[in-house]
């Protein structure tokens, strides 16, 4: 069954009215039609059963027949700061990082960064993220979706360390600790976790960040490209909160 994702306040009674954008691709994509049934979901944990009642100017009305609150089982929170990386890689770390469960992930500037995004392209990266963030949850199945959070600068995050139960970044410096050591028997609920850009972080970043209390982590004897350093991570976590 095909299943859409609706904001909130889109659900009024027993309808949702969905935007003509998402309503487009429901009719014109998916050749949806009235009486078809669809699964919607808002972001908050609830979803919807319903039947395509029809379209107007304003988006496609869908009647309620059904609304799903699955139980949802305490997992760890986890942040992705993760250094902007070139090219697509970020669509791709931003899909598989949703996929795998990552509550928030936030676009970093460090140092090495090699992109560079002009003040004007940045919110409409951060939008396009979002936007694929929204569809990998659609696709897994998910009942939240993770917040992209605008484009920030090292300097900023580090500051913000203070509301996770944990800060982790990945390294290649000496004196890490292996990741599986750090993480096995954490008990906290929220974790930060930091990736580099392809050169590492600086060494200033490094010391800065062990002098305000992020644990330094090993990802093992071979050097990750970012992009596999965020499945990794992000996979690690999950494993030690399932067992």
């Amino acid at each position: 069954m095909s299943r859409f994702y609706i904001r909130p306040e889109a659900v009024s009674g027993e309808e949702i009215l969905v935007p003509r954008e998402e309503a487009h691709h429901i009719l014109d994509v998916m050749r949806l039609k009235a009486g078809d049934e669809i699964i919607a979901f808002d972001g908050t944990g609830k979803e919807y059963l319903g039947n395509i009642l029809g379209a107007s100017k304003a988006g496609l009305r869908i009647r309620i027949k059904k609304i799903n609150t699955p139980q949802q089982r305490e997992k760890t929170f986890i942040a992705l700061a993760q250094s902007l990386p070139k090219k697509v890689k970020m669509d791709f770390i931003v899909e598989k990082a949703t996929e795998l469960g990552v509550d928030e992930i936030i676009p970093l500037i460090t140092e090495r960064t090699v992109v560079r995004l002009p003040d004007d392209k940045k919110s409409i990266r951060s939008a396009r993220w979002q936007e694929i963030a929204i569809s990998a949850s659609k696709q897994c199945g998910r009942l939240s979706v993770p917040e992209v959070r605008p484009v920030a600068r090292f300097s900023g995050i580090l500051k913000e360390t203070g509301n996770y139960d944990l800060a982790i970044m990945a390294c290649l410096t000496e004196g890490t600790r292996p990741l599986k050591e750090v993480i096995s028997n954490f008990k906290g609920r929220k974790v930060l976790a930091m990736i580099g850009p392809e050169g590492d972080f600086s060494p200033g970043e490094i010391q800065e960040a062990a002098a305000g209390g992020v644990k330094l982590v090993s990802l093992g004897p071979l050097v990750l490209r970012v992009d596999t350093a965020a499945i990794f991570i992000i996979s690690a976590f999950n494993y030690e909160s399932s067992v």
